[in-house]
């Protein structure tokens, strides 16, 4: 038997006859499903990552400013066009409304 004949069982199998495996409308609910999974399981990491940033650069922004001789509120922010790129910048909010740069915290605050 040489290579190129089939087997007398599968002689005359035609796979699929040219039809899709499934339905269309299952594709469409499968891809759905798996969208919604990853999404799932994406966006709560980037949650939590993103606020223990904050947490941190809010507790180092308060220490550098309680140390200062300013009397002033504490702001730490996120900023991607600051003065030295993105970073996360604090900043000391004076009585007026006026903020001062304190330094930049990093783009991962710590």
């Amino acid at each position: 038997m040489s290579h190129d004949e089939d087997p007398p069982e599968l002689r005359g199998y035609v796979p699929n006859d040219d039809r899709p495996l499934r339905h269309p409308l299952t594709l469409r609910v499968m891809r759905i499903v798996i969208v919604l999974g990853v999404i799932g399981l994406v966006v709560p990491g980037l949650y939590a990552t993103i606020a223990l940033q904050a947490r941190t650069a809010e507790a180092i922004c308060a220490r550098a400013v309680s140390s200062g001789t300013i009397d002033a509120d504490p702001v730490a922010r996120f900023e991607l066009f600051g003065p030295g790129g993105p970073s996360w910048y604090c900043y000391a909010r004076e009585f007026g409304g006026r903020e001062v740069l304190i330094g930049s915290l990093g783009l991962i605050p710590g």
